[in-house]
């Protein structure tokens, strides 16, 4: 089956899911509420059912790749294709079905939830330590806080900046807490802590409906479907294969003390696809579409892992079991097993619980999906520097038991023989990230590109080879995972804290003017004990790239502190894009000594644009143009990639109606000037939001009010007066 048909298939089974569900089904399986953790650069929206299943949030099938993105201020970062977590017990009395079950088995994901039935939300709250600042540029609020931080409760007492907090009930009695630790902190926002509580309560329904019964041989089972990213796939730049999208090609790996490890873990990167186009595609080199030019950029280095922190050896013993998880199968991410799972169907449930518990042997697999592929163990990555293996690897799409899905990541944690009514099992495990810097993600691709040496690899030593130095680079990304890990162990021995950053001034306004963009902040974060100064960062076109610095004012700065600042730089016809930070005096850090902690970038981001706005004309002969003729191939030299298409008219009324009509008459467009600037643009665009041909158009000027200059008082415009002026658009 060729790759085209495989993405069709893929796609089309998946829509014939969810229209079957939508239409059949007597479940509310999508009735699920949502909550983002957006304050670092890991973010990640987090399910009220208590796992994040498969296009779950907005349940589209362009959101395959949806959510734990990092780095998340670029876009496309999405990495999680679906995530699941089950519950298995014996011999269960099951009081819905009156029936004695061998095997029981409840589920939310990898691809449903049932809510009414199965795993029933009861909890489900944002708490923040502070609440987000109020953003506004130009009298718009203007934060991805608005929607994606929305608090329910604030608790100043709290470890970290922000902690999720959700219960769920299900229908084998079992209730799940679980309690999501997220930081803003510099060097803590690359992952999230989960501590969840396991409890017999014995509620099995909506109604609180109570069966007291010993549960036997009970496993918690978590799933994992990484696709690192959704950047280069089928709803990003697509330069990579389809089934990338999905994960076709993901390698993943296990860390256990059975294998030698230091670390309980699983982690996951870009494997090799026999169809990309480069022969080496570790770290998914921009190798170019028709959505983007080829330019090398390492569009998927990111390597996501899951780490055990703690596990309860049984309900009567909470000291930590080394040897947990016991099971870590891999399997195809499209076999039955993942499909609409029933909790009522005997077959299908004895199978799962074979799989969770590894045919009740609970060993782990004798080969990691990894080696499998071809990567070398390597305990504890003691060898870092031997990439043979890494440069000989195999495609991990033709695996055979990848198939057209790829491969899923399990972990399981038990059997706990005897679950009596009341008892808990508490277990804590993390979801971090670890990767290369996005300007390094630029630099080593584009060397690597553009075949240009001396190649230099991490550790000082010198290559011919360009994939031997690109892929040492990559895979750099395990030193990353084993500083996070130690971070997180540390974090979770620590009771959650982390060295606290400053707090951001809780109000930013940005403000548009005629010859600058003026920038004004709140004094808040002054209270705080180690404050020290702000600083002010920058960005042209569009919001999601790599911001400059600016300004900045405080101690250890050329600037006294102050609390507003006129961009007098901006030029006209842009659009611009501000966050301001707090940082501190350099003696809270305990990792970095010395180094000031900043408040998160999340917290005051604009990503409605700023811009010069021009005093309006006083002359209706001064209407310019700009740029005519436009022409496309010139687009990167006229207003910047955040709008490629754009015409601005200068020195026009303060409120003037314009028309834009094609030679021939045809009206295009109208735009109501309103604003009192002397500047308005237009995208090219018609009133249908068509882009307009190449060829003559005109453009009509009509004052809608009289106008008189503020300062002499004498009439410059009167209500009907009108311009008119000749447009020239190449395309």
């Amino acid at each position: 089956m060729g790759e085209r048909s495989i993405m069709k298939t893929h796609s089309y089974i998946s829509l014939i899911f969810l229209m079957f569900v939508f239409s059949f089904s007597s479940k509310p399986v999508f009735g699920d509420e949502t909550k983002w953790i957006s304050i670092g650069m890991l973010q990640n929206w987090f399910s009220d059912g208590g796992c994040e299943i498969e296009v779950g949030r907005r349940h589209e099938i362009d959101d395959q790749q949806d959510g734990f993105q990092w780095p998340a201020l670029y876009e496309y970062q999405d990495m999680q294709a679906a995530k699941g977590l089950w519950i298995g017990a014996k011999n269960y009395n099951d009081p819905r079905a009156g029936t004695l079950y061998n095997y029981k088995v409840v589920h939310v994901g990898p691809r449903i939830l049932d809510e009414s039935s199965e795993f029933m939300p009861q909890e489900f709250k944002l708490i923040a330590k502070y609440n987000h600042p109020a953003v506004v540029v130009d009298g718009v609020l203007a934060s991805t806080t608005v929607y994606q931080d929305v608090v329910n409760e604030v608790d100043p007492n709290i470890p970290s900046d922000r902690i999720l907090y959700n219960v769920v009930n299900t229908s084998l009695g079992v209730t799940v807490k679980r309690k999501i630790y997220a930081y803003s902190n510099q060097y803590h926002d690359n992952y999230f802590i989960y501590d969840f509580t396991f409890t017999n309560t014995g509620i099995y329904d909506k109604d609180g409906d109570r069966q007291s019964q010993t549960l036997k041989d009970v496993i918690f089972f978590f799933q994992y479907r990484w696709a690192m990213s959704k950047y280069m796939g089928a709803y990003g730049y697509y330069y990579a294969p389809q089934a990338t999208t999905w994960g076709q090609n993901t390698v993943n790996e296990i860390l256990h003390p059975f294998y030698g490890d230091q670390y309980r873990a699983t982690y996951a990167w870009y494997g090799l696809h026999s169809k990309y186009n480069c022969k080496d595609c570790h770290g998914a080199p921009n190798v170019g579409s028709p959505k983007i030019k080829a330019n090398g950029f390492l569009g998927g280095c990111q390597f996501p892992a899951v780490l055990t922190l703690h596990v309860d050896t049984s309900p009567d013993d909470m000291n930590d079991d080394p040897d947990q998880p016991t099971t870590a199968p891999y399997f195809c991410s499209d076999d039955p097993i993942t499909q609409p799972n029933d909790q009522f169907n005997a077959n299908n449930m004895t199978t799962e619980y074979a799989v969770m518990s590894n045919n009740n042997s609970f060993t782990l697999p004798s080969l990691t999906h990894a080696e499998r592929v071809g990567y070398n163990r390597d305990p504890d990555w003691k060898n870092a520097d031997d990439l043979s293996s890494i440069l000989n690897a195999s495609n991990a799409d033709e695996l055979d038991i990848a198939k057209a899905g790829g491969i899923s990541q399990a972990v399981g944690y038990g059997p706990y023989y005897n679950l009596e009514p009341g008892d808990s099992i508490h277990i804590v495990m993390a979801e971090c990230v670890g990767g290369l810097s996005w300007e390094k993600r630029i630099k080593i691709g584009k060397q690597w590109y553009e075949e240009k040496t001396p190649y230099i690899k991490p550790d000082g030593s010198q290559t011919s080879d360009r994939d031997e130095f690109k892929d040492a680079w990559v895979f750099t990304a395990r030193d990353s995972l084993i500083k996070t890990f130690d971070r997180i162990k540390e974090t979770y021995e620590n009771d959650y804290v982390v060295d606290q950053p400053p707090p951001p001034p809780d109000m930013f306004t940005v403000t548009s003017g005629g010859d600058r963009i003026t920038l004004e902040w709140s004094n808040s974060a002054e209270s705080y004990e180690h404050f020290a100064g702000y600083k002010v960062y920058r960005i042209i076109h569009k919001p999601d790239t790599t911001f400059d610095l600016i300004f900045e004012c405080g101690q250890g700065t050329d600037n006294p502190l102050v609390n507003r600042y006129e961009d007098r730089e901006a030029q006209r016809g842009f659009d611009y894009y501000y966050y301001v930070t707090s940082f501190d005096d350099g003696t809270v850090n305990t990792i970095d000594n010395g180094v000031p902690l900043e408040s998160s970038l999340f917290w005051t981001r604009t990503i409605e644009p700023a811009y010069l706005r021009r005093p309006p004309g006083d002359k209706l002969s001064e209407i310019r143009v700009v740029p005519n003729p436009y022409n496309i191939k010139a687009k990167e030299l006229q207003y910047g990639e955040s709008a490629p298409d754009r015409i601005m008219f200068y020195n026009i009324p303060p409120k003037c109606l314009i028309k834009i009509f094609t030679e021939r008459g045809d009206l295009v467009e109208t735009i109501n000037h309103t604003d009192g600037s002397g500047d308005e643009s237009w995208n090219s665009i018609t009133s249908s939001r068509q882009v307009v041909v190449s060829g003559i158009y005109i453009a009509y000027f009509e004052v809608t009010e009289d106008y008189n200059d503020p300062f002499s008082g004498d009439l410059l415009f009167r209500k009907g007066d009108m311009a008119v002026r000749k447009i020239i658009i190449i395309r």
